[in-house]
Order: structure tokens, then sequence, then C-alpha cells
């Protein structure tokens, strides 16, 4: 592979890092501890932080401290992470990384030249409590945990993480702390081409154009709101997207992991959708603790023709108010 197309891969990879599993998180603690500061006008209100641009050069400390070097993907510096080290199967389906066994990653430069971090990471269940003693020595928060896989095996759980501080390096080197404490390679997945999914007619069923994703095929929409998390404002997506990844199986069948996210008037119809279509549910909860609006997700899991599993997830997003999130590549790069 050309350095141009490993650019590209690398681009699209980041830009559905929020897709794999959305990254709300927050608490209102003080930032020597992982939290957000207050911050107040002239007038003594608190007023919102805004995401500023930064270029990849802006994070080459970050870069040292993870060990790897991730992309730009709008305000957000993104860095992933897949668990191929773990052999995962799902009720009798062996689970590509892509698809539900990924720890993600983002950072985020604010106007008073505070970091964010934001992310949630793939623990096999012997690492969880090691991960868990080490966020809490290095005063990152845990702002959800859970699983998005049904009966597997080994057990894997999700841990939402977050920190907002004015050390970006500092923040790196908390969550490099956490990872050294579990198996998770430090070398990039090769890439891989999807084969055997119908992608035109799942994004005709969908609405957004899919693409293709380190072995399988992702679709994405997202909130149209704005997001806050305490006095932050998210950039355009971070933490409130619906995220579909389609593991293809072989004659337009397909493993579908993903979730919804939803604010709470939208949750109902949802998961009545999911349920009618033979879509399993496995879990709903918060990902963040102090978003607004509340946002909500659900994981689910399906097996079985891809094209109908669309057809069922699309009952579910026209109850949402959400938007195709369609990667911006350079052309001829797909």
């Amino acid at each position: 592979m050309d350095t141009s197309d490993s650019e590209n891969v690398l681009r699209r990879r980041v830009l559905t890092a929020a897709a794999l599993a959305p990254v709300l998180a927050g608490a209102g603690t003080a930032a020597a501890r992982g939290g957000r500061p207050a911050v107040q006008d002239g007038a003594g209100a608190t007023r919102r932080l805004r995401p500023v641009t930064t270029t990849a050069e802006d994070w080459h400390g970050v870069a040292r401290a993870m060990g790897r070097t991730g992309i730009m993907a709008g305000a957000e510096y993104q860095l992933g992470f897949l668990r191929d080290d773990l052999r995962v199967t799902s009720r009798g389906v062996s689970v590509h990384p892509a698809l539900a066994v990924g720890s993600h990653v983002s950072f985020v430069r604010y106007d008073d030249g505070s970091t964010l971090l934001m992310g949630d990471l793939a623990i096999a269940e012997s690492e969880l409590q090691h991960v868990i003693g080490s966020l809490h020595a290095k005063g990152l928060q845990q702002t959800a945990i859970h699983k998005h896989l049904l009966a597997h095996s080994p057990e894997v759980w999700w841990v939402h993480v977050h920190g907002h501080r004015h050390d970006a390096k500092a923040l790196a080197g908390a969550l490099r702390s956490a990872l050294d404490r579990t198996a998770t390679p430090a070398r990039a997945r090769p890439v891989e081409r999807v084969k055997g999914l119908d992608t035109k007619r799942i994004a005709a069923v969908l609405g957004v154009k899919g693409f293709d994703d380190e072995g399988v095929h992702k679709c994405l929409f997202f909130r149209r709101e704005t997001v806050t998390m305490g006095c932050l404002v998210m950039p355009p997506g971070l933490g409130a997207m619906s995220a579909f990844l389609f593991q293809p199986l072989g004659g337009g069948r397909a493993a579908v992991n993903g979730d919804f996210a939803m604010t709470a008037d939208e949750v109902q119809h949802v998961l009545a959708a999911l349920h009618r279509g033979g879509v399993s549910i496995i879990e709903l909860h918060n990902h963040g603790l102090d978003d607004e609006p509340r946002l909500f997700f659900v994981h689910f899991w399906a097996v079985g023709d891809a094209v109908q599993i669309a057809r069922t997830l699309r009952r579910a997003v026209d109850a949402t108010d959400v938007a195709p999130f369609e990667p911006v590549h350079p052309a001829g790069t797909r």
C-alpha cells in the first residue's frame, strides 16, 4: 500500500471512531482531578467553552505519550486501538475486532487552552479492575461501564473515560497508563476489504452512504442538536452518533452491531422498532453524566440478511432526530 492509500485508510478509520462506540462523558469536578473547572465571564456567569481548530502538529506530545500517531477529524485528534489479541465469539459468530472490540479516544482543544479527553476502552474482564484502579489513580473519570455484546467469550467490558485539563500530555499519559494494564496491541491492524455485502442496497434502505473500514461496513448518523457537557460545547457529532456496523458472513448475511443515540422521548419508539424487527437489544444506558440534551444509548445485535436488518434499523432511525453522516474522502480514494 502506498503512502496516500495509507493516509486515506487512516482518515476513514478515525472519522468513525465515535461510531464504534459513542463517547459521551463528563462530571463537574475540579480540573486537577480530571473534571471541568467552572469558567466565568466578566459578569461572573459561567460561560461555555468552544472547541478550536488544531492540526496534527499540535498533538505531537499526545502522540508520543500514547505511543501511536492519530489523525485530525474536524476539531478532534483521534486514536483507535483494536483488540485483535482477543478472539471473541458471540452466539456462534467470530466477532471481527472492528465490529465490536476496539478502544477509541478523542482529544479536543478549547478556547481557554484546555484539552478534553473522551473515549471508551474495550477491556477484558480479567483486566477490568486493574484498569479502573489505574484510571482512579491518574484522575481520569469513568462515566459508563457496560457491554456491547450479549453472550460472548471471552468476557469484554467497555469503560467510558473522561478528563479535562490544561496539560494534554498528562491526560494522554494517564490514559496510556490504563491501557498498559491491558494486552491491547500497540501495532495497527492491517487493512481489510469488505466483501459479500450489497452495500448499495444497504445505503438505499438506510438513506446514508456507508463505507468500508478495517473489514466491516459502517453507516453513521449524527444528532442534529448541539450537545454540551457542563461548560463544554462538543464538536458536531462527537459522542452523539448512531452507528451501525456490518460484518459480512457470506451470501449477503451479516452480523450487525452498534448503537442508537436517543433523547428520552425517542427511546421507547426505537426499542419497539428493533424488537419488532427481530433485533436483539443488549443495553440501554447513558454514556455521559451531564450532557445536554440528555442522551441515551441502546446497543443491539443482529445476524441475518444484511438488507433486511437495514430495513429494521431504518424504521428505528426514523424515530430519532438524526442526519446522515458521510465522511469526506479525497476524490478517487473510495
